[in-house]
């Protein structure tokens, strides 16, 4: 194998790859399902407020 085989193949199936986990993070973090837990993850530095301290 010379090394211009090895990056060809790098560059091919290793985009294909990064590119695959990329769009299953993005399908991951955006799916209707997960909606709920990203709003409570949303309001965590909120919780611990008073709202008399003003």
């Amino acid at each position: 194998m010379s090394y211009d085989l090895l990056r060809h193949a790098a560059d091919t199936w290793g985009m294909l790859f990064l590119g695959l986990v990329f769009l299953l993070a993005l399908w991951f973090a955006l799916r209707p399902s997960a909606r709920a837990r990203h709003g409570d993850a949303a309001q965590i530095p909120f919780r611990d407020e008073d709202p008399r301290d003003d």
